[in-house]
């Protein structure tokens, strides 16, 4: 694993704060600032520019808060189906209650909440309801009259001025959301259109991060955001606009490049005749790149990124959550730099000990699983499944061991809780399965920890799991997904289900 530093955070603040308030001062004092990505928790930034701070984003905007405001967008039809933020494993309706807390702990409120494509939805009522009764101002806003073609619609009193206008008084509105699709830019231009009405001439500009505009068309970390967006099926490519403009390569992806000329002729007609901008890049504030302080780096740490993104397709096919072409967009990303799934170390050991632990069993039916990490100094540890633990729960009781520097055939948790944790698992909760998982690992070895000293070892180690890379030959149990995630590690698995059943409990 490696494990130098790729990305300067303190070089990245400086620009990018230097670059917002010049677009500030540009239009009047008042601008309307995008959040593209994660405002917080940017994991994916964190995992392909290593050294970047997953929160400098909100650390950025702490520094301006005496001169920021935030307005949070969520659309009605990802609440009503239930879209899950991946990284946490919640929905985005939890992960909009989850950033208005984290915002409050950062010293910064949100000033409203916008509901998108509005439409009466059940779910989306109620999620209203629920932030009214909690004191949080909610807006909705239904779908604009005549988007994407009648601009004269579009920018009316029946488009855009349909919306309520929200009041703000701070010289940057933020506008963010817990994802793509949120309504973010809408938005933005309701408030523009209500602004010029009032006579004041504020602007807009997009907080991007990635694809980089100053780095290679087909440089891996650009490479990476075209993986990461796999599903939406977004592609890099040259902003003709920007060439044309200024005689500049620059790199920006296909939604922005395509709904340029449209929104330029939607400016025209809020500004009455002046676009703010010649080229979707001009829009941007993204001085990520000025950031890189080693390209090698970032170079293979954006590698295995788009080697995780794949692996992740394989298995939401596996489970029949996404259809077979975004597999094979991500499979042919990875071909196209030369990657394969061997570059992740812990693919191949996870396999073996798969391998070994049928060896061992010979004979026996069952399905048997191999787990691998790669600790920080590129040491591999490794774990099978047994009738008492999982896979991913005896891997990191090895690894806790090897961390402490206790030996590999010490028992870590006692056989009275192990007793004790498979009678209530069989008796109270009638359940199949009595094997541990990650979870229920964790909870079992702090447990064994207050009289235990080895066990209080290894649990102040696992501390040290978070960012490394782990692998599993098959699909994890939630509680194992559950588990991992907490640790922070990154991982992956086969696309192969752990149990013949089709339900497990």
């Amino acid at each position: 694993m490696n494990n130098n530093i790729g990305f300067d955070n303190e070089k990245y603040l400086q620009e990018q704060t230097e670059e917002i308030l010049k677009r500030v001062a540009r239009f009047n004092n008042k601008l309307y600032l995008e959040f593209g990505g994660k405002l917080l928790f940017d994991y994916h930034a964190a995992r392909v520019l290593p050294g970047f701070d997953k929160n400098v984003k909100m650390r950025l905007l702490q520094k301006l808060k005496d001169n920021i405001e935030v307005i949070l967008c969520i659309y009605a039809g990802d609440i009503e189906r239930n879209k899950v933020r991946a990284d946490f494993g919640i929905t985005y309706d939890v992960d909009t209650l989850k950033t208005i807390d984290d915002f409050k702990e950062w010293g910064l409120e949100i000033k409203a909440v916008v509901i998108t494509r509005f439409d009466n939805q059940p779910s989306a009522v109620k999620f209203k309801n629920k932030l009214e009764r909690r004191g949080v101002r909610v807006y909705t806003h239904k779908a604009t009259k005549g988007y994407p073609t009648d601009i004269d619609l579009i920018v009316s009193s029946e488009g855009y001025g349909a919306n309520k206008y929200i009041e703000t008084t701070k010289p940057i509105v933020v506008v963010t959301g817990p994802g793509p699709g949120s309504g973010k830019l809408a938005t933005c231009l309701s408030q523009l259109y209500h602004e010029y009405k009032r006579g004041i001439k504020a602007g807009y500009a997009k907080f991007e991060t990635f694809p980089i505009w100053n780095l290679p068309l087909n440089h891996k970390v650009n490479v990476a955001y075209e993986a990461a967006t796999v599903d939406l099926k977004d592609v890099n490519m040259i902003d003709h606009y920007h060439l044309e403009a200024y005689n500049e390569k620059t790199v920006n992806y296909n939604r922005d490049i395509e709904a340029f000329p449209l929104l330029k002729r939607i400016f025209e007609k809020i500004t009455g005749g002046k676009s703010f901008y010649k080229s979707p890049t001009d829009m941007g504030v993204n001085r990520a790149g000025f950031g890189i302080v080693d390209d090698e780096t970032v170079q293979q740490a954006a590698h295995q990124k788009i080697i995780r993104r794949y692996f992740r397709c394989a298995t939401e096919y596996a489970m029949g959550l996404i259809d077979a072409d975004i597999v094979q967009r991500a499979e042919m990303i990875m071909d196209n730099i030369g990657a394969k799934v061997e570059d992740r170390k812990t693919v191949t050991n996870s396999r073996e000990a798969a391998l070994d632990a049928e060896k061992k069993k010979k004979g026996k039916e069952g399905v048997f699983v191999g787990a691998a990490i790669e600790l920080k100094d590129g040491t591999i540890i490794t774990g099978k499944n047994s009738p008492i633990m999982h896979a991913a729960s005896s891997l990191i009781l090895n690894t806790s061991k090897h961390l402490a520097g206790l030996p590999d055939n010490l028992h870590l948790l006692p056989i009275n809780i192990m007793n004790s944790l498979n009678y209530l698992k069989k008796e109270v909760f009638r359940g199949k399965g009595l094997s541990l998982d990650t979870e229920e690992t964790l909870i079992a070895l702090s447990i064994s920890a207050i009289s235990n000293p080895a066990a209080q070892m290894a649990l102040e180690k696992m501390k040290e799991l978070e960012g490394c890379e782990v692998h599993l030959t098959h699909i994890p149990s939630s509680g194992d997904e559950a588990g991992l995630r907490k640790l922070g590690v990154h991982l992956t698995c086969d696309p192969d289900f752990s149990s013949k059943n089709l339900f497990v409990r």
